[in-house]
C-alpha cells in the first residue's frame, strides 16, 4: 500500500518537535527499557509482559521487513534535537482494502507533552497524502482516557464499543472505536495548512 519513497529506510517525517523514522538496531536499548515498564505494555494489545530479552531486536527487523514491503509504516519516535534515541513507537497497518489502522506507544516521560498527538497527526498526514487510504481505524483500551483524547484531537470518531483480541493480554479487552475517514482528514488538514503563512510572508 506504500510508495517506494516510504519504503527505503532514509525515510523520515519531521515536526516541529520530532523525526518519525524507521527504527534501526542501535534503537534496541531503548525500546527493551521503556516496553519492559508495565505502565506501557498494560494499554497494548501485543507487547508482552515481561519483555523478553531480545524481543526489542525482533520487533525491530520485522517493523523494518514490513516497511520494505510496503505493507506497513511503523516509525520510531524520537526528538529532533538533543538526544536522538526512540521515546516511542508509531505504526499505520494495512489490514483491508483502502484501510489503514493506527497503533502507539510511548516512554511514560513523554506522557502529557503532547508529542503522541504530533507524532499522530504526522503519519496520519503522510497516509494520506502518500496513499488511497479511504479511512484509518484505531482503538483505545476503555480505561485508557489519554489515548482516546489523542484520538479525538486528531479527528477521529468515536464508533461504539466492543471487544478486542490481546494476545499479550492473554484474550479479548474492552475497547473504544474510532474512525478517521479521508474526507473529515481533508477539512482539517486544509485549514491546518492554511494557517500556515508562506515562507517570504513579511
Amino acid at each position: 500500500m506504500f510508495p517506494d519513497i516510504a519504503r527505503d529506510d532514509v525515510f523520515r517525517l519531521e515536526t516541529r518537535r520530532l523525526w518519525l523514522r524507521w527504527p534501526r538496531a542501535g534503537d534496541a536499548p531503548a525500546i527493551q527499557r521503556y516496553s519492559s515498564k508495565w505502565e506501557v505494555a498494560r494499554y497494548t494489545a501485543r507487547i508482552p509482559h515481561p519483555y523478553p530479552a531480545g524481543e526489542a531486536e525482533r520487533y525491530i527487523l520485522a517493523a523494518r521487513q514490513a516497511n520494505a514491503a510496503g505493507q506497513d509504516l511503523i516509525l520510531a519516535i524520537a526528538s529532533n534535537r538533543g538526544k536522538r534515541e526512540p521515546f516511542g513507537m508509531i505504526s499505520l497497518e494495512s489490514r483491508l482494502e483502502g484501510r489503514l489502522t493506527l497503533g502507539y506507544a510511548l516512554a511514560p516521560e513523554a506522557w502529557g507533552k503532547g508529542y503522541a498527538t504530533e507524532a499522530a497527526r504526522a503519519i496520519i498526514d503522510a497516509s494520506f497524502l502518500l496513499t488511497h487510504a479511504v479511512e484509518i481505524l484505531a482503538t483505545a483500551r476503555i480505561e485508557n482516557l489519554a489515548s482516546r483524547r489523542v484520538l479525538e484531537k486528531c479527528g477521529f470518531v468515536h464508533q461504539g464499543v466492543g471487544r478486542e483480541g490481546a494476545p499479550a493480554r492473554g484474550g479479548l479487552v474492552d475497547i473504544d472505536r474510532f474512525r478517521l475517514e479521508r474526507s473529515a482528514w481533508a477539512v482539517d488538514y486544509g485549514q491546518r495548512t492554511a494557517a500556515v503563512p508562506p515562507i517570504d510572508a513579511a
